[in-house]
């Protein structure tokens, strides 16, 4: 399978794996990573989130998984909006994890999602387990691209839909510029002056730029398999939305 840049670029050094350096990572910014992604995002996240999840309604799903399901963000929103009867939710940072059941539990979710330590890459259930998949800011964290997208496809049913969020690079040059500074070099430092890991930020941002966005996510996701693929920009490029379903038998 093919290696891509971003899947080179690691949170803390060149040497050992991307999976364990970046699930260390996560469980450095865990506390308040949530309050991070409202605040550097103005709370524009929640309406990218909102759009994806929509994307499902016209499927009914009643088992889902959540892969990089964080801190369960996704998942609790769907559970309210699509009321599926089951929500499983993988990640590799166990903090994440933590902070994300007792979210669940606070809203008293417990019975619809459960949220599991698990890697894109070896996705411990059968083939063919879920109705739909979804993926928000997650895709770029894969150690190695294509085998964590066609794991997700062995465990989806035939005729099931992938959504994926994932930051993009604006296109518009004023946007783009913008976009880069913010991303660049105000978001890590403002994540330094709120005792936030800076190298952490710096990370997101380098393993944004780095990503096949737009397009070439699309071709990728055709070679793996999946069907009926497009993407649609959001605010001006900053973040798109991936879908592709599973061929139907």
């Amino acid at each position: 399978m093919s290696q891509f840049a971003h899947d080179k670029i690691k949170p803390f050094s060149e040497e050992g794996a991307k999976t364990e350096q970046v699930s260390q990572m996560f469980d450095k910014i865990a506390g308040r990573y949530d309050f991070m992604n409202r605040f550097l995002s103005v709370g524009i996240d929640i309406i990218w989130r909102k759009k994806a999840i929509a994307l499902f309604k016209k499927d009914k799903p009643q088992l889902m998984l959540d892969v990089a399901t964080g801190t369960a963000d996704m998942a609790l929103r769907a559970a309210k909006v699509l009321a599926p009867e089951k929500i499983i939710g993988i990640d590799i940072s166990p903090k994440m994890l933590e902070i994300g059941r007792e979210k669940i539990a606070a809203q008293n979710l417990g019975t619809k999602i459960e949220l599991l330590s698990g890697d894109s890459e070896t996705i411990n259930f059968a083939d063919g387990t879920f109705d739909a998949v979804m993926v928000a800011f997650g895709v770029r964290n894969f150690e190695r691209l294509e085998k964590g997208l066609s794991e997700i496809l062995r465990v989806m049913k035939p005729g099931a839909q992938l959504v994926v969020l994932e930051f993009s690079k604006p296109r518009l040059p004023v946007v783009r510029q913008l976009y880069n500074l913010y991303m660049g070099r105000i978001a890590p430092q403002l994540a330094k002056w709120l005792a936030q890991n800076k190298k952490a930020y710096q990370y997101l941002n380098e393993s944004a730029q780095a990503f096949p966005d737009r397009q070439q996510f699309v071709t990728i996701l055709d070679k793996v398999g999946y069907h009926h693929t497009s993407y649609k920009p959001l605010s001006l490029g900053i973040c798109c939305i991936y879908v592709g379903r599973k061929e139907q038998e």
